[in-house]
């Protein structure tokens, strides 16, 4: 288990750097009814993280996945060379930014909040990209359910982090948690794409390597 996660858990941390939930939770903590369209918000990232995770999961484990050192390599290989390319795109593309800062402006129905934290995680490509590599992980595996099931829930938390984090801090603290997103808003309009790309090459790196080392037999 704890080999398992010291694998898992720094995906899922790179995964949860992202600059565009912390950014639409900002703004609709900021508009009306903002904890309670926020919680809303983060509850549709988390279920559908939560959907892919176990799809993968119950995908891995139908097909029982083969766990032969020259197909691990493969997979790896595979998967970091995705990731790679990933990176080489982020850096390339510069795709215009979503028209959040409206939404602060029209109130959204409990329905419409939960929709929209879906669709925020359904379409963020640089966090699904960690996050179902680290799901293969869990899913190849070989333990109980019970360690399987425990490590996917921690993988959706630790993902969700920026979703449901400010609601948390905003609940316990307003005032220096309303200062804190202020801050990590501007080091993200400054440097946010850059640090995702990082991140990216860093787990595409990992892969790549682990994979030539499996196919070495190190």
């Amino acid at each position: 288990m704890l080999h398992l996660l010291i694998v898992v858990l720094p995906l899922g941390l790179a995964a949860a750097v992202s600059p565009v939930m912390v950014t639409e939770q900002a703004v609709l903590l900021a508009g009306p009814r903002g904890r309670r369209t926020a919680a809303l918000y983060a509850a549709g990232t988390g279920t559908v993280l939560a959907g892919l995770v176990g799809a993968v999961l119950l995908l891995g484990r139908s097909l029982s996945l083969p766990r032969a050192p020259q197909l691990d390599a493969s997979l790896d290989l595979l998967i970091g060379g995705l990731l790679l390319a990933l990176a080489a795109v982020l850096g390339v593309w510069h795709p215009g930014r979503r028209r959040t800062k409206e939404r602060s402006h029209r109130p959204l129905t409990p329905a419409g909040a939960f929709a929209f934290g879906a669709f925020s995680m359904a379409t963020n490509v640089t966090t699904l990209a960690l996050v179902v590599p680290a799901a293969k992980e869990i899913a190849a595996s070989p333990l109980a359910v019970w360690e399987h099931v425990t490590a996917a829930l921690l993988l959706v938390g630790v993902v969700c982090l920026p979703a449901w984090g400010p609601v948390a801090l905003t609940s316990v603290a307003p005032g220096p948690a309303s200062r804190l997103l202020a801050r990590m808003q501007r080091l993200i309009d400054r440097h946010g794409r850059l640090l995702v790309t990082l991140l990216i090459v860093a787990a595409g790196g990992f892969f790549v390597v682990r994979g030539i080392l499996r196919l070495a037999g190190l």
